[in-house]
């Protein structure tokens, strides 16, 4: 974990709620994807997490979405700067995909899985991609994730785009030797449950701290309770109570 000062390059809308943020710093605390960031916003006490969507060594990209105080004060920034803890998390296991993984996105779970698809890739996987949303205005980064070469399917739950239905009507049409996610809860759930490999899931919760000193964010496995902030926020299929 790192704590350092970013200069906002970029903020813009990608859709009615989801913003796109562009960064310069040190981002080199960031070691794999599925990793996340803690940004200090003034005013808050707590800290916000926010999943890295992409990165270079000197440049880092959010996708947020407008869920409360705190988001909304970030979609309202046109420069300044940011007090960010970078390196948080453990991160997806990439050595353990096989030639075909497939990566499951819903909503605000998609732009990690931008990250991961891009390394992917680089190591000569053949991904596919399925991104869930409830609407076709939701729907964003499926032109993104075509521009690395992964195979894309969107589904939106009540057929205005692509697949109608959930993400796991998707999974019934696509061979796949892993898979990745990160999602609310009851998509993790059901991906969990449609799956037929083994895979890895993120899970998104709210957090005290970040980098586990509270215990404020935990769930339940087969060797106990974890923390998504520490132990994860990606933990495997296998270990879950649900």
């Amino acid at each position: 974990m790192k704590q350092g000062i970013f200069k906002i390059i970029d903020n813009t809308p990608l859709t009615k709620n989801v913003y796109k943020m562009t960064l310069a710093g040190d981002t080199t605390d960031i070691t794999c994807s599925g990793q996340f960031v803690n940004l200090k916003l003034q005013g808050n006490f707590l800290r916000r997490p926010i999943s890295v969507c992409d990165r270079t060594d000197t440049e880092l990209t959010l996708v947020y979405k407008v869920v409360g105080k705190g988001t909304e004060q970030m979609s309202l920034m046109k420069g300044g700067e940011l007090d960010i803890l970078t390196g948080l998390g453990n991160g997806y296991d990439l050595s353990l995909s096989g030639e075909n993984p497939l990566l499951i996105g819903g909503g605000v779970g998609v732009p990690p899985m931008y990250l991961l698809a891009k390394d992917l890739i680089k190591e000569g996987k053949k991904v596919n991609v399925i991104l869930g949303f409830n609407t076709k205005e939701e729907v964003f980064y499926e032109e993104e994730f075509k521009a690395l070469g992964a195979n894309v399917y969107v589904t939106t739950v009540d057929g205005s785009y692509g697949i109608k239905g959930f993400v796991t009507n998707a999974m019934e049409k696509i061979e796949y030797t892993y898979f990745y996610t990160c999602g609310p809860e009851p998509m993790l759930k059901a991906v969990s449950k449609a799956s037929i490999t083994s895979g890895q899931l993120s899970f998104e919760e709210r957090m005290g701290c970040g980098f586990g000193a509270c215990m404020g964010c935990s769930c339940k496995t087969l060797t106990g309770n974890k923390r998504i902030c520490k132990e994860g926020p990606v933990m495997f299929k296998e270990e879950i109570i649900w």
